[in-house]
């Protein structure tokens, strides 16, 4: 009888323990979300990247599929940690203004998008016809391309692949439907960059924010305003 009922304390402790578990992940949901989306950004920061890491990148095989990326859930965020996925970092996105500093990864995919910013187009190079970045919007105003709401005309946008920073001015902001996608055409007088993210979290509008191409700065004679943008100490590239 005793040897019984020491199971059963044993059992409801058990029980007692996963249940606190599940409440506790329950309650800090967001937090812990939020925690690896920035332990993930800051471990792919550019700023711990080379230059030949990034070279070696740009030649690996990545998915372009913008239907298939899926909502910034704690479940999509788990999922992308425990896949242990080395994602390929081919530059830094950076605006100042707003305090967005995150890596570029090549290609669409859902960790690409939760940690950082993914490219469209598998041929888009920097500085060159219309470079098209997408990542997502969160419920915190600091995280991802949700400070993309915050931005003005005017603010610059820096770019780098750790041969060049990449200088552009922002000209345009605007709220769109899904569907409109003339924003990244390539104008043939223009050298441009559009960033994606949505609207609201539920995804029912875009908001795009495009720049032009002011200036090419070699890596090693960055500005201090570039090497701070990126948290890089200056001259050691």
């Amino acid at each position: 009888m005793a040897k019984k009922r020491k199971k059963s304390n044993w059992l409801l402790n058990i029980f007692l323990v996963l249940l606190l578990v599940v409440g506790l992940a329950l309650i800090f949901n967001n937090q812990i979300k939020n925690f690896l989306i920035r332990y993930n950004g800051d471990r792919y920061a550019v700023a711990n990247v080379t230059k030949q890491e990034i070279e070696e990148n740009m030649n690996q095989e990545a998915p372009f599929d913008f239907d298939a990326v899926e909502p910034s859930s704690t479940e999509a965020v788990l999922r992308a940690q425990l896949s242990n996925k080395r994602l390929p970092v081919i530059g830094g996105i950076a605006i100042p203004a707003v305090q967005i500093n995150l890596p570029i990864f090549k290609g669409l995919s859902n960790e690409a998008l939760l940690y950082g910013a993914g490219t469209l187009e598998p041929e888009q190079k920097m500085g060159e016809g219309n470079y098209g970045l997408a990542s997502h919007r969160a419920y915190e105003p600091d995280l991802l391309f949700t400070p993309l709401e915050n931005v003005n005309e005017g603010d610059k946008i820096y770019l780098t692949d750790m041969t060049n920073i990449y200088t552009y001015k922002t000209t345009l902001k605007v709220r769109v439907q899904p569907t409109e996608v003339k924003y990244l055409d390539v104008l043939p007088d223009k050298r441009q960059v559009t960033l994606i993210t949505c609207g609201e979290i539920d995804g029912i509008t875009r908001i795009i924010v495009q720049g032009e191409l002011t200036a090419v700065t070699p890596a090693d004679r960055a500005t201090k305003p570039m090497s701070e943008a990126f948290n890089m100490q200056q001259k050691t590239y």
